[in-house]
């Protein structure tokens, strides 16, 4: 039997869909961040059900939802993630198999709204995306979180879509979150920020992904995409320079 979790806020647009493709698991339970814009009415409307908690971190409130899963075996989609019926037959034969792993990698294949992104750091993306909770649990991070496995982790063949760019406003407030997270990270270690953050830390990653990454093989996309990452890089080192001054 299978539990299928995720974590919301203000996903009223995805939420139906999302509870559509995770119909085939025996329960869905959704731990939202109070949003504003009907999504817990809409989930409990479909039948799944709703716990509000208030957002800390990200490894918190997918650990939360985990304690609430009644069984072993997990699915834990972003609701940007398209799931197909191909891997939806996958996991349910593989959730029915004697498998001797205990999670499982889904690869995930990055679109800019509907542009297919082939490179920029994106062609290695994989997360685990099916476990056991008995054995699994996320690693703590504030941000980009990850489950660490007390078993061994396998690799589902089929992939998912990963819709995370299809408004510029609504994926730079979600690296404004990321940078502010992470931010809060590095005050709580006492890393002061300085000019070689500012200046250095940015220009690198818009390197790495743009060129080391081949970025540029993704046209202006990759181009935008290496910018804002970048960008992103500056504000959590602006963001840690405010705290520091006692400004949120």
């Amino acid at each position: 039997m299978i539990s299928a979790l995720a974590i919301t806020f203000n996903e009223a647009k995805n939420i139906e869909a999302y509870i559509q493709r995770l119909s085939f698991a025996d329960e869905i339970i959704i731990v939202d961040s109070f949003s504003t814009d009907g999504t817990k009415e809409i989930a409990e409307q479909l039948g799944a059900r709703v716990v509000q908690r208030q957002f800390d971190h990200f490894s918190n409130q997918r650990n939360h939802a985990l304690s609430l899963a009644k069984h072993d075996w997990i699915v834990f989609f972003d609701l940007d993630e398209v799931i197909h019926d191909a891997l939806i037959n996958e996991i349910e034969e593989t959730v029915n198999s004697e498998t001797s792993f205990d999670g499982f990698y889904v690869k995930r294949q990055y679109y800019f709204f509907d542009k297919k992104i082939r490179f920029s750091g994106f062609q290695t993306d994989k997360s685990v995306r099916l476990f056991k909770k008995s054995k699994c649990q996320y690693n703590g991070n504030f941000v980009h979180e990850e489950v660490i496995c007390l078993g061994k982790i396998g690799q589902l063949n089929h992939e998912i879509k990963h819709f995370s760019f299809v408004d510029f406003n609504r994926y730079n407030q979600k690296l404004t979150q990321y940078s502010k997270l992470q931010a809060e990270v590095l005050f709580k270690k006492g890393k002061r920020p300085n000019l070689f953050h500012f200046l250095l830390r940015p220009s690198y990653r818009f390197f790495t992904q743009y060129i080391l990454r081949l970025g540029i093989l993704d046209g202006k996309a990759g181009f935008i995409l290496a910018y804002v990452h970048s960008f992103a890089v500056f504000k959590r080192y602006a963001f840690l320079w405010l705290k520091y001054r006692g400004i949120e």
